[in-house]
């Protein structure tokens, strides 16, 4: 955005906040293997100043009733251990961890969760899909040359696979497949025999979760097909030394790999030259898909990119520290989706904002990141209306809690459904016991905030703000307003006497004078 084209969001970054980005990583914690990288940016450009990488099959770890087993566990964390002490040593200031579709399956993570925040000194975010798919097609993008006219990215992870058409940076049409070469292998080489009849069935099984989405990604041609991550840099390390292909990948290439599998007859005695001793078990599965993907595309050939999920999170933290934050062009897009009146969202969003700046301190909410989601939810509260007055807290926030919300993780879009399905009526707290630690009573703080700006507005009208002081103790807020403030105003006099009865539900007290 160039300086004085209009004013940036309530609650973004400021300038002086951007002057010095200094040391970035970014920490992928994958279904196969857990990456990070480390950058430095500088003078506009991103250098990558150290990468780690670890094979750990979380995805072989998740039992039958989606637990981590506990060896795994002790894998992930030991590696998140060494990630850790990389990160203190380069003293990274920015960083990011995300967890992908392993931990989207995952029941109950949040003690595994927790303790890999304590090795790495960061917290995690389980990412959706749609926000995996985003991410890599990003990192995809700043990693090759631009081309004109659309492209499709492909990522075969080891739990999902992540299938991206887009143009230039920006992605159009993002989908998210439960179709991993991790589980394709143990479902179909786990005994180690490799057969021309199991890649058949492997391949069959890929077709089918391929298939819905072959419509969306087969109607317009594309100027160049792009894969990423470690299958598919797997695939071009082997067929590079069997055929010295450089930079692509061709079916007739796959078809020479799965051949040569299938002579092998076992996965034990597979020797393809750059196919490491850790890839083997799922590199069966891994080819069975990338051949059926590009079955699908009809793709001649697929260049092979350097970036992939980690260096997207790189150009996102970028993007943030920018006020080219996609949480900020979501927000954006949903008001406008739903036909929310700007006007009064602003108003909404200046009242709390100015709220919590009053209680940031006393109530430990000085963070960026809760002015941050104080003014999303400002911003998103009517957006049920689109849908029924009636209850509309409770669409607002149904919405917010299903919707792809590129940019959210799942832990950021769930605490912004909750603050809007909270923001009137009945206000009981429990429905923030969801949230992990101490996020629960920040949760239910920041709703309280948002409660009482609503409230303030409730006549829709311009004017100068509510002259309005509070003071907070753990949980009971004090309101103060001008010597007969309230006798000229009854109405909201009346919506503070009740609002009073549905904090002191939610175990808050309020006064008012």
């Amino acid at each position: 955005m160039q300086a004085g084209s209009r004013a940036a969001p309530l609650g973004a970054p400021s300038p002086s906040d951007q002057s010095d980005t200094g040391v970035l990583a970014a920490v992928d914690l994958g279904s196969n293997s857990f990456h990070m990288v480390v950058a430095r940016y500088s003078h506009g450009q991103v250098t990558v100043i150290d990468r780690l990488r670890e094979m750990v099959r979380l995805a072989a770890g998740l039992d039958e009733d989606k637990q981590l087993k506990a060896k795994s566990q002790e894998r992930a964390l030991a590696c998140l251990s060494r990630f850790g002490e990389r990160l203190r040593e380069m003293r990274a200031g920015q960083v990011r961890v995300v967890g992908t579709n392993t931990l989207r399956k995952a029941r109950n993570p949040q003690a595994f969760l927790d303790e890999a925040a304590e090795r790495l000194g960061h917290p995690v975010e389980i990412i959706s899909g749609i926000e995996e798919a985003r991410l890599i097609y990003l990192g995809v993008a700043h990693s090759m040359p631009l081309v004109e006219g659309p492209q499709i990215v492909v990522d075969i992870g080891g739990g999902s696979t992540e299938l991206i058409r887009g143009t230039g940076y920006e992605p159009e049409i993002l989908e998210s497949l439960y179709l991993g070469c991790v589980a394709i292998s143990a479902a179909h080489f786990g005994s180690g025999k490799l057969t021309a009849r199991r890649f058949e069935r492997a391949r069959l099984a890929a077709r089918l979760e391929l298939e819905p989405v072959k419509p969306r990604f087969g109607a317009v041609p594309v100027v160049r097909f792009a894969g990423a991550s470690g299958t598919i840099r797997a695939c071009q390390r082997v067929l590079r030394n069997l055929h010295g292909e450089e930079s692509f990948i061709t079916p007739a290439g796959l078809d020479d790999l799965i051949a040569r599998m299938v002579d092998a007859g076992k996965v034990d005695h597979l020797d393809l030259p750059g196919l490491s001793e850790q890839r083997k078990p799922v590199f069966a599965g891994g080819v069975s898909i990338l051949a059926e993907i590009m079955a699908m595309l009809e793709a001649e050939h697929l260049r092979v990119a350097d970036g992939a999920l980690r260096e997207g999170i790189l150009y996102d933290l970028l993007g943030r520290l920018s006020q080219e934050d996609a949480r900020f062009r979501t927000v954006r897009a949903m008001m406008a989706r739903y036909g929310v009146d700007t006007e009064q969202a602003r108003r909404v969003e200046k009242t709390a904002l100015d709220l919590l700046a009053q209680v940031a301190e006393p109530w430990a909410l000085s963070a960026p990141a809760d002015r941050l989601v104080l003014g999303w939810a400002a911003r998103l509260h009517e957006i049920g209306l689109d849908i029924a007055h009636s209850h509309y807290q409770r669409h607002g926030a149904y919405l917010l809690e299903h919707a792809d919300m590129p940019g959210f993780p799942r832990q950021e879009q769930r605490l912004l459904s909750l603050l809007v399905g909270a923001h009137r009526r009945s206000f009981a707290g429990s429905e923030f016991e969801t949230l992990a630690g101490k996020l629960s009573l920040r949760a239910a703080r920041l709703a309280v905030v948002l409660r009482l700006a609503v409230l303030l507005n409730r006549n829709r009208a311009a004017g100068p703000a509510v002259p309005l002081t509070v003071k907070v103790g753990k949980k009971s807020l004090a309101l103060k307003m001008p010597e007969g403030w309230l006798e000229l105003n009854p109405l909201t006099r009346a919506d503070l006497k009740q609002e009073r009865s549905f904090l002191d539900a939610a175990g808050f007290g309020m006064e008012f004078a």
